[in-house]
């Protein structure tokens, strides 16, 4: 279809007058690269501190300016395999989430790919690289067997490894892994998921420092100091009348108070009266500090409840929990995700009851 001319496309002469050029297109390339590099340095540093709306932000910008490159140049391909490794990372679980044309290829094995064409652009860091290499191929697996899609875990184990004598000690054990039907083996426990983004977050903090240098940080960076953006600004006061800092000082009080108790035998649960940002955020800090006592605490609180019967309603926040945060991330799935009266263990083990429940 066709489209109108924009205004700034018309000839000089239907305007009656000359028409300021457009920016070289060499200038428009530097300038797209800047961007590119400061997206990318967004998108890592929101990757590692784990702060997901923005991550998705920057995901987007970056992504955006990816698929208006006609060719990656040759010292911004690791800026490019890093943006698209961190993107299929952070859906490594969505198991429904297609990158490839290949339906058959999950996220973590796209995530794979791109690893591959990283570690081609490095002659250091062997020992990282060959530990990130092995949690995403470990993670691939688990992912499926989390899912108990244990036929398509056996089918990736083929694609992983082509040749029979590569890396054959990990496809041995990852075949013995599936064939126990069994997502709480030791070993996809010991390499977690966790621990492949701590080791993917090892290795952003290296690509970082070699990319200080970036032109629109530095530029940013003197421009906040110069107009002292940088410097500590008023304590805004919230609708209810009382500062953030009073809040804060509150909520560790509230801490404080909750940690005193859990010493002792507590009978009955602590509620408080609060309302808006306070009460979420006293429930948070309630509920972490109740997942924390794995010890005598829980463990008889947990028996006490051992007969209260999971719900329907239950059943369905713990799956959406574990699409959300994965298997063995309790403590986040229980503070997210509304339950009645439950642990971290109590968690644990209803999905324990449900997976053999599925499997039989």
């Amino acid at each position: 279809m066709a489209t109108a001319a924009a205004p700034w496309a018309m000839d000089a002469g239907s305007c009656g007058g000359s028409v300021s050029s457009a920016p070289p297109v060499a200038a428009e390339a530097v300038a797209a690269e800047w961007m590119l590099e400061f997206a990318c340095s967004c998108l890592c540093r929101h990757f590692a501190e784990q702060s997901g709306a923005e991550f998705w932000r920057w995901r987007d910008v970056a992504q955006a300016l990816i698929n208006g490159l006609s060719q990656i140049p040759p010292h911004q391909k690791k800026t490019v395999y890093l943006c698209q490794l961190l993107i299929r990372i952070a859906q490594g679980k969505n198991l429904g989430l297609k990158f490839e044309n290949d339906q058959r290829i999950s996220p973590l094995e796209s995530a794979l790919s791109f690893w591959t064409l990283l570690e081609r652009e490095e002659n250091k860091l062997e020992k990282l690289h060959e530990d990130i290499r092995r949690l995403i191929q470990i993670q691939i697996v688990a992912v499926y067997m989390e899912n108990r899609y244990f036929k398509e875990a056996t089918e990736v184990l083929e694609r992983l490894f082509t040749d029979s004598q590569s890396d054959k000690p990990l496809r041995v054990k990852l075949a013995t892994v599936i064939k126990t039907k069994d997502p709480y083996v030791p070993l996809l426990q010991s390499f977690s998921y966790s621990l492949l983004i701590s080791k993917i977050q090892s290795y952003i903090k290296l690509f970082m420092k070699e990319n200080e240098t970036n032109f629109l940080i530095q530029e940013a960076t003197k421009h906040v100091a110069s107009k002292g953006l940088g410097a500590n600004r008023p304590v805004e006061v919230n609708e209810n009348n009382k500062s953030d800092l009073e809040t804060k000082q509150s909520l560790v009080k509230e801490e404080h108070y909750v940690t005193s108790q859990s010493s002792g035998d507590i009978k009955k649960p602590i509620v408080r009266r609060c309302s808006g940002r306070k009460l979420k955020e006293s429930r948070v800090l309630q509920s972490l500090n109740n997942m924390q006592d794995v010890g005598k605490n829980e463990v008889s609180s947990a028996c006490s409840r051992r007969r209260q019967r999971w719900t329907h309603k239950e059943d369905l926040e713990l799956k959406l929990g574990i699409r959300e945060f994965g298997v063995g991330n309790w403590a986040k799935i229980l503070v997210h995700r509304n339950f009645n009266n439950r642990t971290s263990v109590m968690l644990k083990d209803r999905w324990r009851t449900l997976s053999k429940i599925n499997a039989s």
